[in-house]
């Protein structure tokens, strides 16, 4: 395998700014070779002196958004649902600046905003209303490939699996809609590796997330590296792999992820180590 790996800043921040520039060069130090940015707001994102420190440094990027309960798709109030075509546009612009090909993360509804119900059809055409404006938007301004992550149960009732996510593309109807999928959640959610890497294919795989089953050390788990590796390859998948955890002293994103213990003893640890791991494994293949 010839991907490159990559790493998020939410390894070291949970809401990045003008502070946390360091992270760009730490990252290429370290040995990865993209940053992804947790992009959690778009309207207070330093995107001129991300932009700058990138080129310095010299290292890809991609962007991941997740939208919130002020900005989402999904909501009745239609309001709302305009705030989030809005944001979606901002980080687009973003990834426009930055040169990023990828806005992959949720996306599509608000992260953690649950009904108790299954999705509905009504919720299915807001959030595809709302995706063909932001894609429309991303296609007429540049060449940002938009990829929506399906996640697990416990985080939306929207989007779970690969099959859902790749139909979704389909409803929205342009070309630069894709699908993120990241290994945590899959683990929960898919019945087969393999199988949701191939529902995808080529075509509709845009984006992946390399994480383990408990968030913890990439390696060091249950989630089958060989075999998803060995089904990317088989796609043709030529994208980033990159490794997302979270500190537990970030009380927000722990408690939203539900990160009660320590799984590392720093971010950084965790994403070295994995690192380390996901090559080993990727050299087989």
């Amino acid at each position: 395998m010839n991907n490159k790996f990559g790493v998020d800043s939410f390894i070291w921040t949970e809401n990045f700014s003008s502070q946390d520039l360091w992270i760009i060069e730490k990252a290429k130090n370290l040995g990865f070779q993209v940053i992804d940015f947790a992009i959690s707001n778009p309207f207070t994102f330093p995107t001129e002196v991300v932009k700058a420190e990138l080129e310095r440094v010299g290292i890809d990027c991609v962007c991941t958004t997740t939208l919130t309960l002020e900005t989402n798709p999904i909501s009745p109030d239609p309001q709302i649902r305009k705030q989030a075509v809005t944001a979606m546009k901002k980080a687009v612009d973003i990834c426009n600046s930055l040169q990023s090909p990828i806005l992959g993360g949720v996306n599509y509804a608000a992260w953690g905003y649950l009904t108790k119900q299954p999705r509905t059809q009504q919720e299915w055409q807001w959030a595809v209303e709302c995706m063909q404006e932001a894609a429309d938007y991303a296609k007429e301004t540049g060449t940002v490939k938009i990829c929506v992550e399906c996640i697990n149960r416990f985080e939306t009732h929207f989007l779970n699996i690969a099959e859902d996510a790749v139909a979704f593309c389909k409803d929205v109807g342009t070309d630069n809609m894709m699908v993120h999928l990241d290994c945590f959640h899959m683990n929960m959610e898919e019945s087969n590796f393999t199988a949701a890497v191939e529902v995808c294919g080529k075509e509709y795989l845009g984006y992946v997330h390399v994480n383990e089953n408990n968030r913890g050390i990439p390696g060091t788990g249950l989630v089958p590296f060989q075999e998803f590796f060995t089904a990317l390859k088989n796609i043709g998948y030529d994208g980033p792999l990159v490794i997302e955890s979270f500190d537990p002293n970030f009380k927000e994103l722990a408690g939203n992820c539900a990160i009660w213990r320590k799984l590392a003893d720093t971010g950084e640890e965790l994403a070295v180590k994995g690192l380390a791991n996901l090559l080993a494994i990727a050299g087989t293949i």
